[in-house]
């Protein structure tokens, strides 16, 4: 597989108020893993993986402890199940991250974040970064709502952290500069959809989807690619300052991903 990646945080974008960077949430938006019609609790069939408590969320929304908190740890667990199957396949290791409900602000060892950045994985401590908050703006202002939205949140940033693990932040890091910054950043947001998608294709495969969630997904990842944020946001659209892809690009992507469920249909750096 081609690089793809910088040390720098991954994520679903700069910030859905600020207009600066796209927001980047992959688009697509699917699955909520479904486990009542066999265990009678909709989180029945879920792990909860590592999931730690942000410093700033004391007693607060997001602990997972409420029932958003506990939907997004469950679903956590299940990505990083599938992630250790799928690489171990492949006689490669899945090292566990960590996900952090927080909400305000967070200190990281990618820095200091507002909750205005998005959901963001840090490869420096190997976490995923989550304010809950978020997902009410993402519905308010973006028209993406619901469990399929959160639960594709928390598959793009699981993303990036197979990439760390796979060593294409790392090389991506090695091959930046200026003048290519955002198309490998574009590059490396894609590829955390199509990772998204292979999520959803073992999902589909343990007959975890509904009727209809995947064209679900679809219609909200045309709705949130760069250039639908950008127009949102500050009312025109500029290529040459997308780090996230195009709302077409984000749904081939994460389709790709889906259809395939393999790596290699992943390469979103092949030819330069």
């Amino acid at each position: 597989m081609s690089p793809g990646g910088g040390f720098q945080m991954g994520g679903l974008g700069g910030g859905m108020g600020m207009g600066t960077r796209g927001l980047g949430l992959g688009g697509l938006v699917l699955l909520l893993i479904l486990g009542y019609c066999v265990t009678g609790d909709p989180l029945g069939l879920l792990d909860t993986g590592n999931v730690e408590q942000g410093p700033a969320e004391t007693g607060a929304r997001g602990t997972p402890n409420d029932e958003a908190g506990k939907m997004i740890s469950h679903v956590f667990g299940d990505t990083e199940a599938t992630w250790k199957q799928i690489l171990s396949q492949g006689n490669r290791s899945y090292r566990e991250a960590t996900l952090v409900l927080f909400s305000d602000a967070v200190q990281s060892a990618c820095g200091f974040s507002s909750a205005a950045v998005g959901p963001f994985y840090c490869p420096g401590d190997q976490k995923v970064y989550l304010d809950l908050s978020f997902f009410n703006e993402l519905a308010r202002r973006f028209g993406a709502p619901g469990d399929f939205a959160q639960a594709y949140v928390v598959a793009h940033e699981v993303g990036h952290h197979v990439q760390n693990l796979l060593g294409i932040f790392d090389r991506v890091r090695g091959s930046q500069t200026r003048a290519n910054a955002n198309a490998l950043s574009v590059k490396q947001e894609l590829q955390a959809d199509c990772f998204a998608g292979i999520w959803g294709h073992y999902a589909a495969a343990r007959n975890l989807l509904e009727r209809g969630d995947v064209e679900e997904g679809l219609k909200a990842a045309a709705a949130i690619g760069d250039d639908r944020i950008q127009r949102t946001t500050q009312g025109y659209v500029s290529p040459e300052s997308f780090t996230h892809g195009s709302s077409e690009e984000r749904v081939r992507w994460f389709r790709q991903g889906l259809q395939s469920g393999e790596l290699r249909s992943c390469d979103t750096f092949a030819g330069g």
